[in-house]
This record gives structure tokens, sequence and C-alpha cells, in this order.
């Protein structure tokens, strides 16, 4: 929803302005129209030059241009621009935009901005969380202004904080979101997503596992908290943390923590997506100490694991909708029709590991939502942005029933 929008994009003196390049690819590569304005303080970080390269026009810094003498209209720019977005944005100039301090081209550009404005604030934990620094977030909030939450860290105190800047990726998407008009559109849902792998343990110290990064379902769990939803997240072990607020988070071990997690959220969910990627076999018996090496081979005898979906599926009541995913190498739309329809699923997201690159510890995923009566093909895309394809379907049956 970029495509043909015109951004500002503001730069101040921090050292996080070489994300500006990245956040610049990502919206011209959605089709925006970008125009740097660049405090000086931000031309010690990065030089207007790899701008102007990025957005194939001239990096506005001063009131006058130092060649010829002309002048930049920051009231043009506030005409021109569909949204005015400040990455970095540093504590000072939080608090000039707050009190209306003038004294730059960026600041007369954010006074005279007719657009929507959003800001990603950048800047050490401690000065974020400093008082005067909330003070003028709220009060630029209080302005209309978007505030792109900073990402959490430890403060000097060994508390948790907040104050790196958001990454590009999630800054531009923010944006999109923002043209998409969709934020708020299953406020009053509550969703459940399962997400990452199961370890069935053997012993105290080894697993049966998988490669399941956990990735997609972390994805799909942010996007529903966005359109407003009330979201459990129930995660197998995964190095990852949900973005955003609304997400209340169940950690998981094996398989059968997993089924009984699920088992006691779903009744209360307007819906489910299961995306984890929970075995299908445990071992029978885990050992009470380390196995040690021995002359002979080790047999493990392995048992079917609680199948969730299925159980799901058995206990959903109408006005429910419940998705799941299906892997697979082969034969895949009849094996993943055939799933959907034992399952008792309102619809189905097939990927396959003969697309490379996808899948398992990959940033991208290619799918096919499959429906009764319907089915549709998506190209390679980021998690993020399928993640945003299958909860537009999904919001599509729960609006629709």
């Amino acid at each position: 929803m970029l495509k043909g929008k015109k951004i500002v994009l503001g730069i101040t003196g921090s050292i996080a302005a070489y994300k500006a390049c990245y956040i610049i690819r990502g919206l011209v590569k959605r089709g925006a129209e970008v125009q740097v304005v660049i405090t000086p303080a931000g031309k010690e970080f990065i030089t207007p030059i790899t701008l102007s390269a990025l957005t194939q026009k001239p990096v506005i810094s001063d009131f006058f241009s130092q060649r010829d003498g002309t002048w930049h209209s920051h009231v043009a720019l506030g005409l021109w621009a569909d949204a005015m977005l400040i990455a970095p944005c540093t504590a000072s100039t939080l608090g000039k935009m707050a009190s209306g301090v003038a004294d730059n081209m960026l600041i007369t550009t954010y006074l005279s901005m007719k657009a929507p404005v959003f800001i990603a604030p950048a800047m050490d934990l401690d000065m974020y969380a400093h008082p005067a620094t909330q003070t003028n977030l709220d009060r630029l909030r209080s302005f209309g202004n978007m505030v792109i939450e900073p990402q959490s860290g430890f403060l000097a105190s060994g508390l948790e904080g907040k104050g790196r800047m958001e990454e590009p990726e999630a800054i531009v998407k923010a944006l999109d979101d923002y043209f998409r008009g969709n934020v708020g559109q299953l406020r009053g849902k509550r969703i459940m997503v399962t997400a990452g792998p199961t370890h069935e343990r053997i012993d105290p110290v080894r697993f049966i596992g998988n490669y399941s990064s956990g990735k997609m379902g972390f994805a799909l769990a942010e996007e529903c908290a966005r359109r407003g939803a009330e979201v459990t997240l129930i995660s197998g072990p995964v190095a990852l943390s949900p973005r955003g607020k609304g997400i209340r988070r169940i950690d998981v071990e094996g398989s059968d923590e997993m089924f009984r997690a699920a088992v006691a959220e779903f009744p209360a969910c307007d819906a489910a997506i299961l995306c984890a990627a929970v075995a299908d076999f445990a071992p029978e018996t885990v050992a009470p100490g380390k196995i040690k090496r021995g002359e002979d081979d080790l047999v493990l005898r392995l048992r079917p694991t609680h199948d969730i979906a299925a159980e799901l599926g058995r206990m959903k009541r109408q006005g429910q909708c419940l998705a799941g995913f299906a892997l697979e190498t082969d034969h895949e739309e009849s094996n993943a029709l055939g799933k959907m329809e034992r399952k008792n699923l309102d619809f189905i997201v097939l990927n396959s590991l003969r697309n490379e690159g996808t899948c398992f510890r990959s940033d991208d995923n290619k799918i096919t939502i499959m429906w009764r009566g319907g089915s549709r093909e998506f190209p390679k895309k980021s998690k993020a942005d399928v993640a945003e394809d299958i909860v537009s379907h999904l919001a599509k049956v729960m609006l629709t029933e």
C-alpha cells in the first residue's frame, strides 16, 4: 500500500542513522517516493551522497542551497508528503518537536507537515526512560504523532527498558500497515497461535526435535496483535521474543505440554492458528539419568504424540475458526486437503520443502492457502508479509461468518 506514496524521511544525529539506508530501500522497494531531510548532526553519521543515491533526490539539510542560494520550502514539503517519518529520532529532536523549537530544516518541516507523522526514537536506554523524554513523547502523542516503540534492552540498573531504534523492516511495515487501514480490524477477538518446535526428552540432556525456529508463528501472533486481537502465543523452545502489545506467551517444551495448553486455551478463543511443528512421536520412556555410550546399538521405542489439530477440530464450536499448516515434500495439495478435512480445519496453509530458502530456519516462506472450494498461491515473501496474507484470510473468514 506504499506504492505511489510520498514520504519525507527525517534523519537526526544518532549512531542509528546508518539504518536509514535500509529504511529507504524498504520504502522504495514497496513503491514509495522518498525525500530525505537531515539535521546538521545527522550528516556527521551518514553522508548526503549515500542517501541521495538511494532516493534519487537531492538531500535537504539547510534552508538555502550552498551552491546557488535556492530556498528549500518546508511548507511545500508539508503539502507534498503523504507521511513524515523521523528515524532515527534523538532525545534532542524529540524535545524540540514537543516544544516547537524550529532551529533547523527538519523541525520546521515537521511543524509545517499536513500528513501523519511517525517517530522512531533512538537513544541510550536510560535516556529513553528519563521522565523528561517520556513527557516529550506523551506530548507528541497528544499532538497525534505515532511513536514506533523502540526495542528492549537492559538499563544500567539491570532492569529492562527500551531505547534502541526498532529495526528498519518493522518501521517500514508500520507505515505500510497505516496505509492499508486494517489496524484494529480484529479488536475484541481472541486468537490462539502455536509456534516453534517441541522437544521430546530422551534423557535429562538429549531430546528429539526439529528445525523449526518459531519465526512464522511469532510473525502470525504479532500480526494478529497489530490488528487489535488479544493473542495467546503457545511457544515451544525458541530464542525469540514477540514484539508488540496484546500478546500473552505460554512457554512449553514437549508435545504433551503444548497439547494441554492448547486444549485449555482454545475454548475461550474465537480462532486458533496451529503453526507449531509438533513432534509426531516421542520416546516411550525417558531415562532418569544420562544414557552412557555402550558397545551395543541404542534402540529407542517411540509412541505417537497427541494430535493437537484433530482434538481442537473435534472441540471446535459454531463460530470458532481453526487454521492449520501442512509442510509437505510430495503430493502437497492432496495431502494438505486431506489433513484439512480429517482435522476439521476451516483452512490450511501449505508450504513445501521443495521451495528452497523457505520453511525451517529461513526468514522467507512461500505458501498456498487452501479452503473448501478454493485456494490461493502466493509468491515467496518475508515471513512478516506471509503472516499478513494469512491473517487477512483469517479475518475474512471470521468477519464474514
